[in-house]
């Protein structure tokens, strides 16, 4: 399985040797330190463990320190199940992405406050007629006349905290691939805003 984390940039557009303009996201991606391998007789499962963006020292607390050791520290560790032997302090670059590659992206949605029924979960709205003034974007009625026993039934949607949820977006293509600025092109649209951790597998 191929991974890679980075932070979302800007958008942009790509033309194809046919003349054909993609949207594009561009990620800066890794590089990834092997801070612990796991193995299934001592840990229970099989995974690498990956550290990301160096940070100061002085700002990571002593188990992380001593569970980095001689590694420096990291602002952010992830897990993913692996292939074949890693060793604890490799390097992972994103040329393990070659152009073409189909991939799977996940982050952190932006968050967008508290929101009504309208933007949340789409609802129409009420009539723009028969004087109503001031209750065009409400909800209407939320329960009674025998539904659910004359009480709100679970799950109703409502108006409510949007945003900030973990989302995945299955089936990008990588467009280019940069080592030498450590730059990826993934199509499409991904969640979340510029400098969001991203999350990238293969």
């Amino acid at each position: 399985m191929k991974f890679m984390l980075g932070t979302k940039g800007r958008m942009t557009q790509v033309f194809d040797e046919k003349g054909v303009v993609s949207p594009a996201t561009i990620i800066t991606a890794g590089p990834l330190t092997v801070t612990q391998v796991k193995d299934t007789p001592k840990d229970g499962y099989k995974a690498v463990q990956v550290g990301f963006t160096a940070k100061k020292e002085s700002r990571t607390n002593k188990p992380m320190k001593g569970h980095f050791k001689d590694l420096g520290a990291f602002k952010y560790v992830r897990e993913y199940t692996a292939e074949g032997d890693m060793e604890r302090g490799a390097t992972i670059d994103i040329s393990v992405f070659t152009p073409g590659d189909v991939v799977t992206v996940s982050a952190v949605s932006k968050g967008k406050g508290f929101q009504g029924v309208v933007k949340r979960h789409g609802f129409h709205g009420g009539p723009r007629s028969h004087g109503q003034k001031n209750k065009e974007r409400a909800p209407g009625s939320i329960g009674g006349g025998g539904r659910a026993g004359a009480r709100v039934a679970k799950g109703m949607r409502m108006a409510g905290r949007m945003g900030g949820d973990r989302i995945t977006v299955k089936n990008l293509k990588v467009l280019q691939v940069d080592p030498t600025s450590n730059t990826l092109l993934i199509s499409g649209a991904i969640p979340g805003h510029p400098g969001t951790l991203i999350e990238i597998r293969g």
